[in-house]
């Protein structure tokens, strides 16, 4: 028999169909032996409850969503492995969608995911988004949202996020500890939390040391190849020019590297590099480039259980708690000053 339906049940056995559905819940209210006949009876029968039926029972789809700048980004697909492996495990289901970095994009995505009935989202803002109106809406509308990474402030939601500042502090004294004193710094759109977080580490190692900070070393760039490349030989023409440069992330990184090759560069010979890199392939590279990493499996897994604990408990809120994860910093050729 296909499509079984509880009615089916019911019919088969006599009983009523409530009779047979809170039997099939395992209800204390059904004696044990039309509970046991009930559920025997539906695995003959390979019944399998509606998801449709059910979602609208319990006002529920068992659906989460997902927004993020890129997949293609390791970072995000990362973080996306995590957040699927808690709602798996956790009996939900996800929906991914791209922003692109566009604000507009990311806006239209909210509306889509509220159009399918999500029960919750999860979101790392694109570079282009100041306000936060779009998410308050969804909140107002009684959606539970949880933000990573990238957050938008004006919105009190629970975020998960990582020590931002002590990755970039860890990074830039490793740089000078290096003897390069010239340090650049190539960051994302200056209105982004994370961009803030990681200049205010830059510039606190800056101090440590005694070194006075430098506007000039400062490229806030967006994701273009073209506006990176102008953004590095911009940097490489000051005088004096820096001798190294930290990236604010992985495409970030990725663009520094390719140009300074382009530019016939050596790294670290003439220039050193370190960068926010969670991609394995940073031990790959030509040279091997020192990496401040994320935990980024555990920030999506921290990040779903957030939310459903939200989704369950019924709350728009939890104390607007902050996950913050610690980073690490791997070291190694592409800063190494030698010898």
């Amino acid at each position: 028999m296909q499509n079984v339906t509880i009615k089916d049940i019911a019919r088969k056995l006599g009983i009523s169909a409530s009779t047979v559905s809170r039997a099939l819940r395992g209800s204390t209210e059904i004696n044990d032996t039309t509970r046991k006949m009930v559920q025997e009876l539906a695995k003959e029968l390979n019944y399998t409850p509606n998801p449709i039926a059910l979602s609208l029972k319990e006002k529920k789809t068992k659906v989460i969503g997902v927004i993020v700048p890129e997949i293609a980004n390791y970072f995000c697909s990362a973080v996306i492995a995590g957040i699927e492996d808690i709602a798996y495990n956790m009996g939900y289901h996800v929906v991914i969608f791209q922003s692109h970095e566009r604000y507009e994009r990311e806006i239209m995505n909210v509306k889509l995911l509220t159009s399918r009935r999500i029960d919750g989202l999860i979101i790392s803002v694109s570079n282009e988004t100041k306000k936060g109106d779009h998410l308050k809406e969804l909140i107002d509308r009684g959606v539970p949202v949880v933000m990573f990474d990238r957050i938008c402030d004006e919105v009190d939601t629970p975020r998960v996020v990582t020590d931002d500042a002590r990755g970039a502090y860890d990074a830039t004294n490793h740089l000078i500890q290096q003897g390069y004193k010239r340090v650049a710094h190539v960051t994302m759109a200056p209105h982004l939390s994370v961009t803030k977080n990681r200049m205010r580490g830059y510039m606190e190692a800056l101090q440590k040391h005694k070194i006075p900070f430098q506007k000039k070393w400062i490229a806030q760039c967006d994701f273009d190849y073209a506006n990176m490349k102008k953004a590095v030989q911009k940097l490489l023409k000051t005088n004096p020019k820096p001798n190294a440069i930290l990236a604010s992330g992985e495409r970030l990184a990725i663009s520094c590297f390719e140009v300074l090759k382009e530019m016939k560069q050596r790294i670290p010979g003439d220039i050193a590099m370190a960068g926010f890199f969670d991609n394995p392939v940073s031990r790959f590279t030509d040279p091997a480039l020192t990496a401040v990493h994320q935990p980024t499996f555990d920030i999506g897994q921290s990040a779903a259980r957030l939310l459903i604990e939200m989704i369950r408990n019924n709350t728009l809120q939890h104390q607007y708690k902050t996950i913050e994860l610690k980073t690490t910093l791997e070291i190694r050729e592409s800063s190494l000053r030698k010898k």
